[in-house]
């Protein structure tokens, strides 16, 4: 410690609240304390000297080895900048009241052994901050949206919610909404009556059943069918739900959770979910970084992964060298810590030395040639308003594609000045005879063309026509009655234009 004054105060304050302290004034006693103390401390206060190099190298070592570090910012400073900066765990403003400091480091005491609990490792600002999102949602019965990459951990995070919980003593569910088809996800979310399909030979309770009174977790719940998304809005906003082939109503009393690793603004915006779940879903969020963001951590990772390794294959194993850590610290990781779990597993039981070297990992690892996937957007308020304006940039592009599409049809297809209006199927009219004729403007497409022939608005059914036959019959005939304008086209076949233009590409109607 530095800034003897403040020192002396904190520590006669800290042994009055119950803890066990100690107070020095070398920055070399206190790091020999973090290395070779066992247990390590569970926090350490900084009172002064936070920018000079031993405090650096301090800071690093604390780290490293999963200590708790406050800080005593001096006013002058940008608090929030400088602890970020330093990695500090949680940082103060001088002039500090020690009561509250002991009550800070009471929640860093507290927030460690929520750590430990639930395996959520970590030091950066990143991870703290979820930490205390945690601690600041587990209380409540909103549901909650966590997001982020593959790998990040987002099922420890929901558990920790739900053991921190009142409802910690039921039970929590875990469902992977991307792993099973439509019909087998719905029975498996909310049960079936017996013969409620084939091989239903009895009834069987859902995972929300499963669940009454605890916590559901729905993993990749950006994945889930439409049909499955509408029965999951009527879950939560009247708790109840019908079994598969079932007439009665299911009342339950269950905290949801749900994890993506896809951004669910953009699926919105693509119509692949639907907007009132997304708000239903997201009361509160929590995003997770990647791995990558967050590389100060990388070094208690790999050395709590490696004394885990080593004992369950009871190995002795010495560590890792200083130049493979180095390596593993500036991968960019792609599979996140499930990624880094599983390569230090392998390399404990494989490395022949019993200490990882270098020479040991991956040349994929070692070249940073691993591929990245698509980063989710933090959910930051800065964030946030790129995101909305990244949405209305995608539509607007969509919307100009369409009527750049539109217009190159009308460029390149053949000018029609008059169109017979032959009848198909009907037989009183035959090819070239007198008929009425309709005049369209030059460049419009003929609708016409390869088109039965509506009557009365109604499309004339002919043998062996099939349902996409009837349906193009359908789209070309409104083309027809709106002049080849595709909009008002959409709007008479009562579907969006997306959905128009994708079936005029199905059925390559020009």
């Amino acid at each position: 410690m530095d800034d003897l004054e403040h020192a002396v105060r904190i520590n006669a304050n800290l042994e009055q609240a119950g803890f066990d302290t100690a107070m020095v004034s070398s920055l070399d006693d206190v790091r020999q304390a973090v290395r070779g103390r066992q247990p390590p401390p569970d926090a350490i206060i900084l009172t002064g000297g936070l920018h000079e190099s031993p405090a650096q190298r301090l800071l690093a070592a604390a780290r490293e080895h999963a200590v708790s570090t406050l800080g005593l910012v001096e006013p002058t400073d940008d608090a929030k900048r400088v602890g970020r900066e330093l990695g500090l765990t949680a940082w103060l403003v001088k002039p500090v009241d020690p009561l509250e400091i002991a009550g800070t480091v009471r929640r860093l005491i507290e927030r460690r052994k929520l750590q430990q609990r639930t395996g959520i490792l970590g030091e950066s600002p990143p991870i703290q901050e979820v930490l205390v999102k945690i601690e600041q949602m587990a209380p409540v019965t909103s549901t909650v949206l966590i997001e982020g990459e593959s790998g990040t951990g987002k099922e420890l995070v929901a558990r920790a919610i739900h053991h921190l919980s009142p409802r910690r003593g039921k039970a929590f569910v875990a469902v992977n909404s991307a792993g099973l088809p439509e019909t087998l996800l719905e029975s498996e979310l909310f049960g079936h009556e017996k013969g409620a399909f084939t091989g239903a030979a009895e009834r069987r309770l859902g995972r929300f059943e499963l669940a009454n009174g605890g916590t559901i977790l729905l993993d990749e719940v950006g994945e889930m069918p439409p049909a499955t998304q509408v029965k999951l809005l009527r879950v939560l906003e009247d708790k109840s739900f019908f079994r598969v082939g079932g007439t009665q109503p299911i009342q339950v009393d269950v905290r949801v959770i749900a994890a993506t690793n896809q951004s669910l603004k953009e699926a919105v915006a693509l119509g692949r979910f639907r907007d009132d779940l997304f708000y239903r879903l997201n009361v509160l969020s929590v995003y997770l970084p990647p791995l990558r963001e967050r590389r100060s951590d990388i070094p208690l990772l790999v050395r709590t992964f490696i004394a885990e390794f080593a004992k369950q294959h009871d190995r002795n194993f010495k560590g890792i060298t200083p130049e493979a850590l180095q390596i593993l610290s500036e991968a960019d990781w792609p599979g996140n810590v499930r990624q880094l779990k599983n390569l230090i597993e392998s390399m404990v039981v494989l490395a022949p030395e019993g200490e990882i070297r270098a020479s040991d990992i991956p040349p994929d690892v070692r070249e940073r040639n691993m591929t990245l996937p698509v980063r989710i957007a933090s959910p930051s308020p800065s964030r946030e308003i790129a995101g909305q304006e990244l949405e209305f940039i995608f539509r607007t592009l969509v919307e100009l594609k369409m009527q750049i599409e539109e217009l190159r049809h009308r460029i390149e297809d053949r000018p029609l000045e008059r169109v017979e209006v032959i009848e198909v199927g009907g037989g009183s009219r035959e090819h070239g005879a007198p008929s009425p004729s309709r005049q369209l403007e030059p460049g419009l497409i003929d609708p016409l063309e390869h088109t039965p022939e509506p009557n009365g608005g109604k499309v004339i059914y002919q043998p062996g026509m099939t349902m996409s036959d009837v349906e193009r019959a359908a789209i070309d005939a409104a083309l027809k009655e709106t002049r080849g304008n595709r909009r008002k086209a959409a709007e008479t076949l009562g579907i969006g234009e997306r959905t128009l233009y994708r079936k005029l590409k199905e059925y390559a109607i020009d």
